[in-house]
């Protein structure tokens, strides 16, 4: 079972992730990424998040990397 700290809304995880809100929407389509439904509201697994960007960091083609936070 996992604890609730591990959830986080899909605006979190964008600002966790560099990535756009929509992107990762597609991830959750794709089933790319752990995520739960409460009504309207979408949460994001952390741990299957972070593990997503330790994957897409390894990669050749860099437009998938998380982008840099300015």
């Amino acid at each position: 079972m996992t604890d609730d700290t591990d959830w986080i809304t899909v605006s979190q995880a964008a600002e966790l992730s560099g990535y756009n809100a929509e992107y990762l929407r597609r991830l959750m389509r794709n089933k790319i990424i752990k995520f739960r439904k409460f009504s309207f509201i979408y949460q994001v697994s952390r741990k299957s998040l972070l593990n997503y960007l330790k994957e897409a960091e390894k990669k050749v083609d860099k437009r998938y990397a998380p982008k840099p936070k300015l």
